[in-house]
């Protein structure tokens, strides 16, 4: 993955279309999930990220052939990459799962714990050294996830988890995202998951119908292993799925290019609000004030964990760090983090 600097020239027109490309981003992924969550309705789970692999996987090949080198179709690397795709096929099924049980905001607020998550794998499982500022970061934001759940509500029920869930998967993601580092691009990074996950998932739905078919009331619908004609009637949908998860993919990948992460990734967390407004206007929900508390905690811990890594690449590096890729739910990318040997306490 390459760094780059932002001439000073053109910085502050740089900064907007940067600030620009991650709002419109995030509004195309709330747009996706939006839409898987109305298809749940009337389809599987597995049918719906299959399909939506296939076409993201047609737009990615072209992009990679066209652009050329550092992204390649080819990989060395591609038992990582199965294990990523494992752990988006297995995370992000358990996040649409929850779809039908619990409001767009909801899901989304628990699943934005992902970040967090990571922070903490980072120290326990690379050994990366943190200090009581992110310590404490983290600790808030967990907090925040609990205040989300709300597992003493008697509301509450096991479907609250599986954001959680799928959360903790794609942070683990990440961390073999990590171990990857720089010597595949994020694109090529992209395809593989995407490939990967777009196989196992069909695995996974055959597999459950296998083991517990039976079991699934209607409630569980979606998550039955059934194989139709009807997705036929609405292709054009499934094919609006895939391509506003990849326009949203380059949308907030060019943002990272053109404009300094410190100053754009704040607005990663736009896509909260989004989805809370789309889950009202569409669905007529109104999340708890716990989701309204536990989002402002997650969001603060979050943004406090991002301000002390992004601090410490500006103090082991001369050139403003942009990383190339982003957090975002459903978004297959690459964490950037400082390197280890340059790491230090905060």
């Amino acid at each position: 993955m390459s760094t780059l600097s932002v001439p000073h020239s053109n910085s502050e027109s740089r900064a907007l279309q940067g600030i620009l490309c991650v709002l419109i981003g995030m509004l195309f992924f709330v747009i996706q999930d939006a839409l898987m969550k109305s298809l749940l309705q009337t389809h599987t789970i597995w049918l719906l990220m299959f399909i939506r692999s296939v076409v993201a996987i047609a737009v990615l090949v072209p992009i990679i052939l066209w652009i050329g080198p550092p992204h390649m179709l080819s990989s060395s690397l591609w038992k990582l990459h199965l294990i990523r795709g494992g752990l988006f096929a297995v995370g992000f099924s358990s996040f649409y799962a929850a779809f039908p049980f619990m409001g767009l905001a909801e899901a989304t607020t628990i699943f934005f714990s992902a970040p967090l998550i990571t922070g903490l794998l980072a120290a326990v499982w690379l050994k990366e050294t943190i200090g009581p500022h992110r310590i404490g970061a983290l600790a808030f934001g967990f907090f925040g996830v609990v205040v989300a759940i709300n597992p003493t509500s008697e509301a509450f029920t096991w479907i609250a988890i599986l954001p959680l869930f799928s959360a903790a998967a794609y942070a683990v993601g990440q961390i073999i995202a990590r171990q990857i580092g720089e010597r595949e691009s994020s694109l090529t990074v992209g395809l593989y998951t995407l490939v990967f996950s777009g196989i196992i998932i069909l695995f996974m739905g055959w597999m459950i119908n296998l083991l517990a078919g039976n079991a699934l009331t209607d409630d569980y619908r979606h998550i039955r292993w059934t194989i139709s004609t009807e997705w036929i009637a609405v292709w054009h949908i499934l094919a609006i799925l895939g391509l506003t998860g990849m326009i949203g993919y380059i949308l907030l990948g060019r943002a990272y290019q053109v404009a300094n992460a410190s100053l754009v990734a704040p607005f990663d967390y736009c896509y909260l609000p989004f989805a809370t407004a789309a889950g009202y206007f569409l669905w007529g929900e109104v999340p708890p004030h716990t989701t309204f508390v536990g989002m402002s905690m997650i969001v603060g811990g979050g943004l406090y964990l991002g301000y002390r890594e992004l601090r410490i690449m500006r103090h082991t590096s001369d050139q403003p760090v942009v990383a190339e890729t982003i957090f975002a739910p459903s978004n297959p990318h690459i964490a950037q983090m400082p390197d280890d040997e340059n790491a230090g306490v905060c």
